[in-house]
């Protein structure tokens, strides 16, 4: 049998951090025991769905490299099926027509609260003669649950999870304006496209019994489950905005790299023996649902970011120059033209060295774009005093005679100028790098001066030595 996996958000929001992690999960699943893996949109809450997150949802999921194979289902656009479904339900006495009004359900409620019990249907409507309905009330189409025994899922991650049947009321399947609900439309949709294995979150372990129950009273198998914990802040509650949780859009916009966030999310909840840098062709070979933890992992975005500094060392030089583009056009007010890609092409082996994000990455390139005269910060600036000027003015006569432009013969060159002016090669090379960057702090500044090349560099030296 074919595995069908599914991943099914809700088009309210952005994508947030347990939604992909999920769609993750599923996509490795699907990928794993080669499968497929569905994307449904449960925009059924038409008030609250969004274009604009619909949008955010596919460019999310495009972005972590998690590839659907069919095309997305909408669920609004199968309401009349599920519909049906209750329907059919109803002929066949698995359901029954509620004519319990508004005002009736809220006095049962409170009723039942003063009197501290359960707060649920009470089934007055189940076996009552829909002729004895009051009159100009449209009815509700109510599941009729089993009342006595139990319903059981044999969830992968959380084993063996039980709940007595009494403890459940009869769920509305389909509202008295005849549209459906969610536990339908779910159980219709995942029934419908052959799904398989369910692997969400365990906040919809409780939904599960119900679902369950609807599938046996259809006639259907219903798929096997996988519910993962959620995921955590930093101080053991669930992850909220109070955290700083942020849609996957926005960890893009902070510099992260799709596939360190594959890996980070998948290290969240799931493991491998002791690996923590897990490639996704190796995520895909070893992923399985017992690798899952019942335990809610814990966010970390100092992890995050340290983790994103890993897979930019490894990241081809050529596309990170294509990703920095934006952020460099954010700082210094233009996007890199071809003659700055490729100088940016010589310096990325250094500059990412040192940096875990891409928006770092850009902030440490940013001064091979600036046009000249460099305004340097306010540090780069307290170097460049009158000595410093006048070293530098002597340099630049030094370096007028040297022949090849290379990394070691330029610091040599540094070196007899310091020599010849009394100086520590450091009292010349940071107000150097002042001059040619506009800051205290960048890649071994003899390398900066071979990328820039003999006329920038010259010129650079030249306006910070007239103190421009």
């Amino acid at each position: 049998m074919t595995t069908v996996c599914r991943f099914a958000p809700s088009p309210t929001g952005f994508l947030h951090i347990g939604g992909a992690r999920t769609a993750l999960f599923n996509w490795l699943y699907a990928r794993h025991t080669r499968g497929k893996f569905l994307l449904r949109i449960e925009d059924t809450d038409r008030a609250r769905s969004t274009k604009a997150a619909v949008d955010a949802i596919f460019d999310g999921l495009a972005w972590l490299g998690l590839d659907w194979d069919d095309p997305p289902v909408f669920q609004a656009s199968r309401a009349e099926r599920h519909a049906q479904v209750a329907r059919d339900l109803l002929a066949a006495g698995h359901a029954y027509l509620c004519f319990a009004t508004l005002a009736e359900l809220e006095a049962m409620r409170a009723e039942q609260k003063a009197k501290g019990q359960p707060v649920r249907y009470d089934g007055r409507w189940r076996d009552r003669d829909p002729k004895e309905a009051p009159p100009n009330v449209p009815p509700v189409i109510r599941l009729r649950a089993p009342q006595s025994g139990a319903t059981i899922v044999h969830d992968a991650v959380q084993g063996e999870v039980r709940v007595e049947n009494a403890q459940l009321d009869d769920m509305v399947l389909l509202r008295s304006d005849g549209t459906p609900t969610y536990m339908l439309s779910v159980v219709v949709d995942d029934h419908d496209s052959g799904v398989t294995q369910v692997i969400r979150g365990s906040d919809h372990l409780t939904n599960t019994f119900r679902q369950i129950q609807l599938y046996e009273a259809a006639g259907w198998s219903p798929p096997a489950f996988a519910h993962i914990p959620l995921i955590h802040g930093p101080d053991g509650a669930k992850l909220s905005k109070r955290h700083g949780a942020l849609g996957v859009d926005a960890y893009r916009d902070l510099g992260m790299l799709p596939e360190a966030m594959r890996n980070y999310l998948l290290r969240l909840g799931w493991g491998h023996g002791d690996a923590e840098i897990v490639s996704t062709g190796q995520a895909i070979e070893w992923f399985d649902l017992a690798g899952i933890g019942r335990a809610p992992a814990r966010f970390d975005m100092a992890k995050l970011t340290s983790l994103n500094g890993h897979y930019l060392r490894l990241a081809e030089d050529a596309r990170l120059v294509r990703l920095i583009g934006p952020f460099l056009n954010a700082i210094v007010g233009r996007p890199p033209a071809i003659a700055d890609e490729a100088v940016l092409l010589r310096a990325m082996p250094g500059l990412k060295e040192r940096a875990k994000t891409l928006v770092e990455l850009a902030e440490s390139a940013a001064f091979y774009l600036r046009t000249r005269p460099i305004r340097g910060d306010d540090k780069a600036l307290r170097l460049l005093d009158e000595n410093a000027r006048k070293a530098l003015s002597e340099f630049a006569k030094t370096l007028a005679a040297v022949q090849e432009w290379r990394q070691d013969v330029l610091e040599a060159a540094a070196r007899q100028s310091a020599e010849v002016a009394g100086l520590a090669l450091g009292k010349l090379a940071q107000p150097l790098r002042a001059a040619l960057t506009g800051t205290t702090v960048s890649p071994p500044i003899f390398a900066v001066m071979e990328i820039l090349g003999r006329d920038e560099s010259l010129a650079r030296i030249a306006d910070a030595a007239a103190g421009k």
